[in-house]
Parts: structure tokens; C-alpha cells; sequence
């Protein structure tokens, strides 16, 4: 298939409507904006992770860490490391140009692995509680059938 012209990644065939491969193009650009700007956030996450720590670690009592300056200190932690599992997701999308829904999957098991890790029993609801476990579950089992999925067909090449 002869290409006409190439627009990073962006191509417009013969016949190909114009008005669409220009706003494809703008589509494209704006997921590298949000790159950039997802790499200033982990950059911030890092040095809001180091703040946390260097604050719980002069403030009275000195050099001891209480189980709520434990949580915040993961909770920090794992911020970042979503951060930077959304940054895999936007990174893979301008390469293959397809949403990768075992990475997005996975995102969404650390993001809701960060709140079971850093919830507070005595302040919330049992409700809350259940309503993560089915989340918990059905992400759970979502990436579970993705991954059996995935190997099933890698056997079959």
C-alpha cells in the first residue's frame, strides 16, 4: 500500500480524507503533551515521596515512624508508581496506536491496591470495604482471563 506522506506515525493514504488525518495528527500530539506532562508528575510524585519521608523523619518524635506516617509514606510510594504505569500506558498508545488493556488492567489493580493498602478501618464503611473487594475481584479476575488468554494464543503460534 504506497503511502502519500508521513506525519510521525501518521500516515494519509491516497483518497484518505484530509480532515481526518488532521485531527488524527492533533489526537497524536496532544497524547505526546500528556507524555511530557505525566513525566513532570512522577518528576513531582519523587520529590513529594522524598518531602514525606524527610518530614516524618525530623518532626518530633525524631527518627520514628508512626503506622499513619508508614501508610502515608506507601501511599506516596504507590502514587508514583501509577504514575508511572500511566505514563507506560500513554508511551505504549503513541507506539502501537492500540490501548493495551492487560497494562490499563493492571493500572487499575495497583490504584485500587494503593487505597486497600493505605484505608483507615475506623473512618470507613463496611460498605466501602465490600465495594473494593468486588472491584479488587473483578479486576482480578479481568487480568487473570487476559493473561490465560495471552498464553493460550502464544501456544497456539
Amino acid at each position: 500500500m504506497r503511502r502519500d506522506k508521513d506525519y510521525e506515525g501518521l500516515s494519509v493514504k491516497p483518497g484518505e480524507d484530509r480532515l481526518m488525518s488532521a485531527l488524527n495528527l492533533v489526537i497524536r500530539l496532544g497524547i505526546r503533551v500528556l507524555a511530557i506532562l505525566m513525566a513532570f508528575v512522577i518528576i513531582w510524585g519523587i520529590a513529594d515521596v522524598v518531602w514525606v519521608i524527610y518530614r516524618h523523619l525530623v518532626e518530633p518524635p525524631f527518627m520514628i515512624l508512626k503506622m499513619a506516617d508508614i501508610l502515608e509514606t506507601f501511599g506516596a510510594f504507590l502514587a508514583v508508581l501509577i504514575a508511572v504505569e500511566i505514563f507506560l500506558n500513554i508511551t505504549l498508545y503513541l507506539r502501537d496506536d492500540i490501548i493495551h488493556v492487560k497494562l490499563v488492567v493492571a493500572t487499575a489493580l495497583m490504584a485500587i491496591a494503593r487505597k486497600v493498602i493505605v484505608f483507615d478501618f475506623s473512618e470507613i464503611s463496611y460498605q466501602h470495604v465490600m465495594g473494593t473487594g468486588v472491584v479488587v475481584l473483578a479486576l482480578g479476575i479481568t487480568y487473570w482471563l487476559i493473561s490465560k488468554r495471552e498464553r493460550t494464543e502464544s501456544h497456539q503460534d
